[in-house]
């Protein structure tokens, strides 16, 4: 039926194409492509041993736009999955502009010499997209992505309005390292270093990084657990989609040995995005770390536990004040038995794979630039609890 392009062999995109390979009446064709041709080649090989496929591999250079439009020329497909660095969304976007295929992330541009997570840079291509006949949909990750989705369902069956939302991460899982990172380490300490902001009553407010925490105690045997308030990007775009929001905010868990070593690494300087000098070269202590850590994707097969991630919602529907939580639980261990993967990349991959999924069957449609929680909610939904991230609805009020 379609021909799918994946770019970026990390631990997502590893997720993103076993999930495509699974679905072969929707991907007849799955083209995956990275800076690092050995790493698409045992994502390839993993994904022969576990579904019999065979898939094509490539190289490319996702910062170099000419190169980007010649490997989407030569294999065109019908779609262009992004799943490489943050930093590459725009030129991803400019070579799917260039060569008329539709475009999908999962996560916001950021510029490389500041950590700023902002949808601007993207919504500015609103108008290319839509001249152009094109979809692009933003975020079709778990936080953003299937948060937004959720939020969408919410208003669709819950509310009539929603006044309260707070988005909450848990991994509760354990790798054993004593410092590590389930996704890219730039990105994933850019992110946790950064203020905090949340949405209230019609202003930004902005925190220390890490700065207000709460106890939260998570369902089905998880338990009460720290978390802490950070800024993430789908409260930019909820703030604008979802009636009535007067206060919005994202919470994440951490565990107190990952905030000790994160406190002793941004003491000595080890967190910074700006250069300094080494031995007669630049080098950026961020990136230097990076190398150092522990690959995400090699994490997968010493995960044990589960991850929780959901939405807390208050609003109204008839005039009466409703409490839900929506949610989902993955278990570190069984990812990995599917797919060879921990649930972090799992929860990414796997929406990744059904926001394609909507785009080629056309469940979702249309020309210019998406928020997830934009589209129709119900079919994304349906294909979380058949692909491996069933949801649940509690009715706060009535526990």
């Amino acid at each position: 039926m379609a021909k799918v392009l994946i770019i970026g062999a990390g631990g997502v995109g590893g997720v993103c194409v076993h999930k495509c390979a699974q679905v072969s009446e929707v991907f007849t064709d799955i083209v995956l492509a990275s800076r690092t041709l050995s790493k698409c080649d045992a994502i390839a090989a993993s994904v022969k041993r576990k579904t019999g496929r065979t898939i094509t591999t490539a190289q490319v250079d996702a910062d170099n736009v000419p190169e980007l439009v010649q490997l989407i020329n030569a294999h065109k497909p019908d779609i262009v999955v992004n799943l490489a660095l943050p930093y590459q969304d725009l030129t991803i976007m400019d070579a799917c502009l260039e060569t008329g295929v539709p475009y999908l992330d999962t996560a916001n541009y950021e510029p490389l010499d500041e950590a700023k997570f902002e949808y601007k840079w993207q919504w500015a291509y609103q108008d290319r997209f839509k001249d152009a006949g094109l979809m692009a949909l933003l975020g079709s990750g778990f936080d953003p992505g299937v948060t937004n989705v959720y939020c969408a369902y919410a208003m669709k069956h819950l509310f009539d309005e929603m006044h309260e939302l707070d988005i909450i991460d848990c991994n509760a899982g354990d790798h054993g390292h004593p410092f590590a990172t389930n996704f890219n380490p730039e990105i994933n300490i850019r992110e946790v270093t950064a203020r905090g902001r949340y949405w209230e009553r019609g202003e930004w407010v902005e925190t220390d990084p890490l700065s207000w925490s709460m106890m939260y105690n998570f369902p089905e045997g998880i338990g009460p657990k720290k978390c802490f308030l950070m800024y993430h990007e789908e409260l930019e775009s909820l703030v604008m989609n979802i009636k009535g929001l007067k206060r919005a905010r994202f919470w994440m868990t951490f565990s107190d040995n990952y905030l000790n070593h994160l406190r002793v690494l941004e003491n000595i300087g080890m967190t910074g995005i700006e250069p300094v000098e080494h031995n007669g070269q630049q080098i950026v202590p961020l990136q230097f770390l990076k190398s150092v850590l522990p690959e995400p994707a090699s994490l997968g097969g010493r995960t044990k536990g589960r991850t929780c991630i959901g939405c807390k919602m208050k609003g109204v529907k008839n005039g009466e004040v409703k409490n839900y939580f929506i949610y989902n639980i993955c278990d570190h261990e069984a990812c990995y038995d599917e797919v060879e993967s921990q649930a972090i990349s799992y929860t990414t991959g796997v929406p990744a794979m059904i926001g394609a999924m909507m785009m080629v069957t056309g469940a979702w449609k249309g020309a210019g630039v998406f928020n997830m929680e934009q589209l129709d909610p119900d079919p994304f939904m349906e294909k979380l609890n058949i692909h491996g991230l069933p949801w649940l609805v509690v009715d706060l009020d009535k526990k």
